[in-house]
């Protein structure tokens, strides 16, 4: 009964046994590609350029989410308005800013000094820097070099000597050498030759350093914003940031205190008028006194006067904000995004005009800096076009909605006007003079009182203006550098010498297409492996023997144990070795397996059926005589052919004999089974080693007459494709009982004696020996 081919999960559930196996014995080859790619990243670590991170928080605050301002703060403050954080983040990044960061730190025309290692940005070990005397006067230059010399203070640039703290010509542009305020002296000393700078536009810095700057918000809650910036000079990312958020500041505080100096403008001018106007009417006052004798007026007079005083200054201030929506609508309708201050809303009482007033000029100001440095269609600046264009509707809206409510309620003083002017009619002539110019002096001193008033509130204002933002941490650099970060490095180095490793293993093994492992048997045919023979390094074809303890002795003495889970006992004793081509080492197994069926006590006959290519006299030492051939042929019978060997008494051979011209006509001559009959009365077992399969038929005309095969197949000597065809060929030319023998499992890796191919994952038929020339040692395993 054949034994079915256990099918199992062990290799998916054993996979690091399995690979552990694999790769295990060339833990030397691992072992130098780590040391190799290790030392690699060390060297990569010691000449790569390191990048710092600086980091700074600023708090804003926000209309919708920020922090209000202390009360007292804002009540000075009339013209600062909240801000949108979202904005904000875009602002901050504008290219406007960044431009100014790069001019006030000379980034533009950066110094590097040359080493034997490495060139090192001089932004902080160079004594001096350059500015330019005009920065849209720089052209593209890269290494020129310079000589610094301390004593006298000049440089040394292209044979001339340059004086430093002054502008001087230079073939590249008009240019000052300063002394440096970051320097900071080098403790190994390097020639000052070894400098040179270049020159790069401000844009392209601009640019360069916008790529490399984040602002972020943590979250949608909350109003501080992240700055970071990496740089490989620590103290350069500190600058850029801190000159940032300077900038940042001036910018705001410069809008905020344009809207203010716009309103104490157009206050002083009106006052001016309103001087004029009073002094005029003083004087009328006087000369109408003078010449009438008017020097009082009746107590209805005065009564008179009071209310229609009172109604005048009402009038007079809605006269006033009428004025001021005229502007402000003047400035709305005929705005053509050319630079200007937008009017100001004083006197108007809606909060929301001035609030949207104010929006406006924001957004303006900023289109403006992004449509300068980055053009009309910058995706920023379309957003903040569009948002301009949404809110001058909403301005336009609310003047018109106060425009009516104003009128209305002028209409209401001119009703009760005329109706004062009708009392006034019946009063004399001088006092009815005198009363409309006393009214026309109250209108004009309440307007100027007013106007006094809110230029003292403006100019509080002004000299209060504080920006929109807290700085919570200025700039800090991490001390540990965020690239290359060591142990990233170490750790992708050694996994890049386990996977160098790995590729040179499996281009070794695995991409041969000769049969490596059991597992390759297992994937190509579907018939049980039933032992795996190691390698014998002695040569010798006797392996076997009484009292020898060796790993290839006991693997033998383990065939001869399964040979009764292949169905051989005393009634089916007929075993035959084959092979798929030559050198596989059949006639080693079938002499190997023979004798130690001979030491356990069995009477065997080893029969040399390879008419083609016989082998077995040799390995066991008996010269060429009568054989199989001549019993064939009928010239002699089969006593006369069997053979005692000398290399122990229970082994018997059964030679080839003389080489026939017709093996395969011969083996059919029906003689083959008498022999095979009568030997089958007079020994326990019956080997029959036969010429391979793929060169000659004989062991498909032997195989009726056999009760198993032992298919061998060899390690890395095998092709694939012969074990591949096993099943195919067996369907047609008929293998009784196959069961495959793995033989010749050499050593793997390096200093490896006793680990070899064989199985891809634990041992699993029962009990083998470990030897590597010593003592031998028991290895146990889980048995089927």
């Amino acid at each position: 009964m054949p034994i079915t081919r256990k099918v199992t999960e062990e290799t998916e559930s054993n996979l690091i046994k399995r690979l552990i196996f694999i790769y295990r014995p060339y833990w030397l080859l691992f072992t130098l590609l780590a040391f190799f790619f290790i030392g690699g990243a060390f060297l990569y670590l010691m000449y790569a350029t390191h990048v710092y991170e600086a980091t700074a928080r600023i708090l804003i605050k926000d209309e919708k989410k920020g922090v209000e301002e202390a009360k007292t703060v804002e009540s000075l403050d009339g013209f600062s308005g909240k801000n949108i954080i979202e904005n904000e983040l875009e602002v901050i990044k504008s290219p406007a800013l960044i431009d100014e960061v790069v001019a006030a730190l000379q980034l533009y025309a950066p110094i590097t000094q040359h080493t034997s290692i490495k060139n090192i940005s001089g932004y902080n070990i160079c004594p001096v820097r350059i500015q330019a005397q005009n920065l849209s006067d720089i052209k593209k230059t890269l290494k020129v070099p310079f000589t610094y010399n301390a004593a006298n203070k000049t440089i040394s640039l292209n044979n001339k000597e340059y004086k430093i703290n002054k502008y001087v010509a230079t073939p590249y542009g008009n240019f000052k050498f300063f002394d440096n305020p970051e320097y900071i002296p080098a403790t190994n000393t390097i020639p000052d030759n070894n400098y040179f700078f270049d020159l790069l536009p401000v844009r392209y810095i601009s640019e360069k350093i916008d790529k490399g700057l984040i602002a972020e918000s943590p979250n949608k809650l909350s109003s501080i914003i992240y700055l970071k910036y990496r740089d490989e000079v620590p103290e350069r990312a500190e600058d850029i940031i801190n000159t940032l958020l300077a900038s940042y500041n001036n910018a705001t505080l410069t809008d905020k205190n344009g809207l203010s100096e716009n309103t104490l403008s157009f206050i002083d001018e009106r006052l001016k008028y309103l001087k004029q106007d009073l002094d005029t009417i003083e004087r009328k006052i006087q000369r109408f006194k003078s010449r009438n004798d008017a020097s009082d007026i009746s107590t209805q007079g005065k009564l008179f006067l009071q209310n229609v005083s009172t109604n005048d200054q009402k009038l007079g201030e809605i006269n006033m904000q009428l004025a001021v929506l005229n502007q402000v609508n003047k400035y709305i309708t005929a705005k053509n995004g050319a630079d200007g201050i937008v009017p100001s809303t004083l006197g108007v009482n809606d909060p929301t005009l001035s609030q949207l007033v104010n929006r406006l000029y924001t957004s303006e100001l900023q289109y403006e800096n992004f449509k300068k440095t980055t053009g009309e269609n910058n995706p920023v600046a379309v957003a903040i076009n569009d948002q301009i264009n949404k809110i001058r509707p909403s301005i336009l809206e609310n003047i018109e909605s106060q425009r009516k409510s104003l009128e209305a309620s002028r209409s209401n003083l001119a009703y009760t006007n005329n109706s004062f002017a009708s009392t006034l009619q019946g009063m004399p002539e001088k006092e009815r003079q005198l009363l409309n110019i006393d009214r026309e002096q109250g209108t004009k001193n309440q307007i100027y009182n007013f106007l006094l008033q809110k230029r003292e509130e403006t100019a509080l204002s002004h000299a209060s203006n504080v920006a929109n933002n807290r700085v919570v941490d200025k700039a800090r650099t991490s001390d540990i550098p965020v690239s290359p970060k060591g142990k990233v490095v170490y750790l992708a180095s050694l996994l890049a010498s386990i996977l160098i490793g790995i590729i040179i293993v499996m281009a070794k093994e695995k991409l041969r297409g000769k049969i490596m492992f059991i597992h390759d048997i297992e994937m190509l045919t579907s018939y049980p492996i039933i032992a795996e023979i190691s390698s014998e390094i002695s040569k010798n074809p006797i392996v076997i023997a009484e009292g020898r303890r060796t790993l290839i002795a006991e693997q033998f003495r383990k065939i001869r144990a399964t040979l009764s889970y292949l169905d051989i006992n005393t009634t089916r004793k007929r075993i035959m070795v084959t092979s798929s081509i030559s050198g596989e080492g059949k006639s080693f197994v079938a002499v190997n397996l023979a004798l130690s069926l001979a030491i356990a006590g069995k009477k065997v006959a080893l029969l040399d059926f390879d008419l083609n290519n016989p082998s077995l006299n040799n390995k066991l030492s008996i010269d060429k005589q009568r054989g199989i051939t001549q019993y064939l042929l009928g010239k002699n019978t089969a006593e006369e052919i069997i053979l005692q060997t000398a290399t122990h008494e229970n082994l018997y051979l059964l030679p080839t004999g003389e080489l026939p011209e017709n093996p395969s006509e011969l083996i059919m001559n029906g003689k083959t089974e008498k022999l095979l009959q009568y030997l089958d009365t007079i020994f326990d077992y019956i080997i029959i080693d036969v010429a391979p399969v793929a060169p000659v038929t004989d062991a498909y005309l032997l195989s009726p007459f056999c009760d198993v095969t032992l298919y061998i197949v060899r390690h890395n000597y095998t092709p694939k494709i012969f074990v591949e065809r096993i099943d195919e060929n067996n369907k047609i030319h008929h293998l009784k009982n196959i069961a495959i023998i793995f033989n010749g499992v050499s050593t793997r890796g390096f200093g490896v004696k006793d680990y070899g191919y064989g199985y891809e994952r634990p041992a699993s038929y029962g009990y083998g020996y470990v030897y590597s020339g010593k003592k031998p040692k028991l290895l146990s395993g889980p048995k089927n």
